[in-house]
């Protein structure tokens, strides 16, 4: 090899080990507790060596002649320089990643496997493999233009890592309640350096918002408490990758591939236990239009996950029976609440004998309360709507202009951390193997739900036109 090739061999090597120092300081952060990341997809190194291979050589390729550019001494002192800043966080990540770099005759190997670590820790951060490549090749070719010091050197790559790695916004559309949600979305936040803006009001209101945006909205992603609200806007919906998607079962995600399923909510009867006990209460949902359940009722129409139940009734009732059974209960003068938590509070205190709700609420009570409380969840024995498994989902906005940082709030809450959270503190059900759930919760194979495919409760309009026309909506 000439002179001229092993030095500059030898210099981007040198770079290199700048550059993955670097990199490694940025993605650890300067807290002295590093704060606890979620999991990952699994990282393909060979691609990522491919690209770093690739980009030595073509900075190599277009190096000009080594004239005016710092000499070995100079990149050393560089690194030192790094080191010694690196050193004063006392964090043992970057200590042992400046051990490396520090090495006296570090090989070929050895920078491809500093670089690996480096990266490997800069994309549980956000930073996408296929952006190595180009950051790599950037950093490497400016540093070898005539006239560059060794320390505009360090500043190039640091400045390139900080780009890279800038946490940047999120835009996201809640039609699930901010008590519910706003601790894990506040969580990402915190964990990710993301700015993130929320939007809340029900998932209908929503829909109908996204739809009179269109292409102007500001959202990335639209977080809805039901498939009925996402099938609405599916035409507005990216599809997503098979990462996301494969993380839930086939029929917690869209057959298309527009949305994925969060969270687990059944549907459920909470009753009064001091008037009535299971035995008491019909066997499916059509037996509350039976007269004797007059007054006794409570329900809420304009909730989201309530329409979703009338939509699952239509899909395996038909249209028919599904209004004779909004029918029969408007006959039946139910009391009519604005959402699920009011009617679990007054089937409690007796105001209501039942109430139709999702399962989560009535645990809250229970922690709030203790097991005095006076209702229980009943889970229809004949199955039927009232027994449907639902989904909490969410998709990204194809117009989102921060889908990088969708796809990672995606994952977070797809994530362990963030499944257990669903699981733990509202008492939904996880969607990811290997998240445990609450011991209280009736488990999915003793409820005997419905097989309702996830685009059968996408027809939120003609639920919501079936509820005008029956005059339950006004």
């Amino acid at each position: 090899m000439s002179r001229v090739g092993l030095f500059r061999q030898t210099k981007s090597l040198s770079i290199l080990a700048i550059f993955s120092a670097v990199l490694l300081l940025a993605a650890c952060g300067s807290s002295a507790e590093p704060q606890k990341q979620p999991a990952t997809p699994a990282i393909d190194m060979e691609s990522i060596r491919s690209a770093v291979q690739d980009a030595v050589k073509e900075s190599n390729q277009n190096a000009p002649p080594p004239q005016d550019v710092p000499s070995s001494q100079d990149i050393n002192t560089a690194v030192e320089k790094a080191v010694a800043d690196a050193m004063t966080t006392g964090l043992p990540m970057v200590q042992s990643a400046v051990s490396e770099a520090m090495s006296d005759t570090p090989s070929n190997e050895d920078i491809t496997a500093m670089v690996e670590k480096a990266v490997a820790d800069a994309l549980d951060r956000g930073l996408k493999a296929e952006d190595i490549g180009p950051l790599v090749e950037k950093a490497i070719a400016e540093s070898m233009q005539p006239g560059v010091t060794a320390e505009e050197v360090q500043s190039l790559v640091t400045e390139a890592v900080d780009r890279a790695l800038a946490p940047g916004r999120l835009v996201i559309y809640s039609g699930r309640s901010k008590s519910l949600v706003d601790p894990i979305i506040q969580q990402f936040a915190e964990t990710t350096g993301v700015d993130v803006a929320v939007k809340y009001a029900n998932t209908p209101q929503l829909a109908a918002t996204l739809m009179e945006e269109g292409g102007n909205s500001p959202a990335d992603v639209f977080f809805a408490q039901d498939p009925g609200g996402l099938g609405a806007i599916e035409g507005m919906l990216a599809p997503l990758p098979d990462t996301i998607l494969d993380q839930v079962p086939d029929w917690a995600h869209s057959p298309d591939g527009l949305w994925v399923g969060i969270s687990g909510r059944a549907r459920t009867v909470v009753y009064n236990t001091e008037k009535l006990t299971e035995t008491d209460l019909p066997d499916d949902m059509f037996g509350f239009t039976e007269p004797k359940w007059k007054g006794r009722i409570g329900w809420a129409p304009t909730n989201a996950s309530f329409q979703t139940m009338v939509t699952a009734m239509r899909a395996v009732w038909g249209e028919d029976r599904t209004r004779l059974w909004l029918q029969g209960i408007q006959a039946n003068d139910p009391r009519v609440y604005a959402k699920n938590t009011p009617q679990v509070a007054a089937a409690g205190a007796g105001e209501i004998d039942v109430g139709f709700v999702n399962h989560y609420y009535l645990f809250r009570f229970l922690v709030e309360e203790g097991e005095n409380f006076t209702a229980r969840n009943y889970h229809p024995r004949a199955g039927g709507p009232g027994s449907i498994i639902m989904v909490s989902g969410a998709g990204i906005l194809a117009t989102a202009e921060n889908a990088e940082n969708a796809h990672r709030f995606l994952n977070f809450v797809l994530s362990t951390v963030g499944q257990q959270y669903f699981a733990s503190q509202t008492f939904e059900y996880p969607l990811v193997e290997k998240v445990k759930t609450q011991r209280v919760l009736v488990p999915f194979s003793e409820i005997n739900s419905p097989q309702i495919v996830a685009s059968g409760l996408a027809d939120l309009a003609g639920t919501q036109a079936l509820l005008h026309e029956t005059g339950v909506l006004p």
